[in-house]
């Protein structure tokens, strides 16, 4: 049987599958574990969020935990292809004590589906109905994919939104990519964009549109413009956009595979949402939704279940001065494996005020087990060989909560690995300092937390 004629019964299973989620009763699934920035004086009320964890899960905690259902302004997502690809992402360390160390290949995420494109489209189909229950009736939502299932799934986004409510397909032409002999180079992605009703928000852009010969036309009521290519007049930006992808030298780059860039993101965000709006993105990747975002004064959530694309996203919204929550999915709260943490920790007296000095130096990171990182057999050995030499090499993030509370983390200094390294001795000068928790994560994505009671600190006269 055709793909063509199955599509019902995939739209049939996966709305079953949908309704016994909804249905079921379930515990709260995901807990704060970190709060960055001023997020912690209310943190009850709505922040940013980074979770980590089932997105299926999440987005029903949102519903039910959060009271977000019906009130996401925008919802932006770029899920797996179906493109039958295992991604990689290539990690390059570098340290004075081992020599010669190769660059080592890590997995990232896997899109390739046992049961073919039907395993895929009902993934797909499930969580769409439920962002259908999270978008706002003046919302919109955006579906980011390629050649590969786009066509199958325009179909089924008809079917859950509505022929009526869409409102266009936008092509994104890049020049990167392959080419090849036997097919014209394909140089483009594709985006469905719909809305929850007629009443959906939207502010047309304007954008240049060269004369032609680049001729002044000096047609009656229509204003043009000159710049060094010629004349040109403004009209409302076309659905064809030409942008380039984030490249190797970009400041933007993470190191993320199939990142996306914020010019991109910034597009659909100034067209379709305005200052204060919630703006959601369930397959997270590298954090490009937040962080644009984040830059445009809107609200923002992102989810994704992989421990790398959590890290990427949470060293570069550290980075830029985010302030956001941290939810991680329960289950993977509870059965998280925590590495090492050497760590020299000292008070003293200042000699210039009745203030104290607090010194804490990051000395060690050994992971709990080599299971836990996700590379080839072939580069463990590597791995112990630097572990031994040099174990920070692997720590990607770590962070200081000089007054842990002992439930969530609330760091007041954090640091991130950058081509120079990572800082590794913190001080600074306060009247009265409690437990300290540290954390590290990983270039892996592991993470991991030890405290040190203030009992326990090195005293220094």
């Amino acid at each position: 049987m055709s793909l063509i004629m199955e599509l019902p019964k995939i739209m049939e299973e996966s709305r079953k599958a949908y309704e016994e989620i909804v249905a079921a009763t379930d515990q709260q699934a995901f807990a704060i574990t970190e709060i960055i920035g001023k997020a912690s004086i209310d943190y009850e009320r709505f922040e940013n969020i980074v979770a980590r964890g089932d997105n299926v899960r999440f987005m029903k905690f949102l519903m039910e935990h959060r009271d977000l259902k019906g009130k996401i302004d925008l919802i932006y997502i770029d899920p797996p292809f179906f493109s039958k690809n295992n991604y990689r992402v290539e990690i390059k360390l570098e340290s004075n004590k081992t020599k010669k160390i190769p660059m080592i290949s890590q997995r990232a995420y896997y899109d390739t589906w046992d049961k073919g494109l039907q395993e895929y489209l009902r993934m797909l189909t499930i969580r769409l109905l439920m962002m259908k229950d999270l978008l706002a009736e003046k919302g919109s939502i955006w579906l980011h994919l390629d050649w590969h299932a786009v066509h199958y799934v325009k179909i089924i986004m008809d079917e859950i939104f509505g022929e009526e409510n869409f409102i266009n397909e936008i092509i994104w032409h890049y020049k990167s990519g392959g080419a090849s002999k036997r097919r014209f180079a394909r140089k483009h992605d594709t985006l469905l964009f719909y809305s929850k009703s007629k009443d959906y928000y939207f502010l047309a852009q304007k954008e240049k549109s060269y004369n032609r010969d680049y001729k002044p036309y000096r047609f009656k009521g229509v204003k043009e413009y000159r710049d060094e290519f010629g004349w040109y007049t403004m009209v409302n930006r076309k659905d064809v956009w030409i942008l380039d992808m984030v490249g190797r030298t970009s400041a933007e780059r993470t190191g993320y595979v199939t990142q996306k860039p914020e010019t991109l993101i910034k597009r659909i965000l100034e067209s379709c949402t305005v200052e204060g709006d919630i703006c959601a993105d369930f397959f997270g990747g590298s954090g490009t939704l937040a962080a644009t975002a984040n830059k445009m004064g809107r609200r923002w959530i992102s989810c994704d279940i992989g421990n790398l694309a959590t890290i990427h996203t949470h060293k570069r919204l550290v980075q830029e001065g985010a302030e956001y929550l941290i939810y991680e999915e329960q289950k993977e709260v509870d059965d998280q494996a925590t590495g090492k943490i050497g760590v020299d920790i000292s008070l003293s007296e200042s000699h210039i005020s009745d203030m104290d000095i607090l010194r804490v130096e990051l000395k060690s990171y050994l992971p709990e087990s080599l299971e836990d990182i996700p590379v080839e057999s072939k580069y463990l050995h590597i791995i112990k060989e630097i572990i031994e030499e040099d174990p920070l090499q692997f720590v990607a993030y770590w962070s200081i909560d000089y007054n842990y509370q002992g439930d969530i983390n609330r760091p007041n200094a954090y640091f991130c690995k950058d081509n120079e390294g990572i800082e590794t001795i913190y001080e600074t000068i306060g009247l009265e300092f409690g437990d300290v928790g540290i954390k590290v994560v990983d270039i892996f994505g592991n993470s991991s937390f030890t405290v040190v009671k203030n009992k326990e600190m090195r005293k220094c006269t």
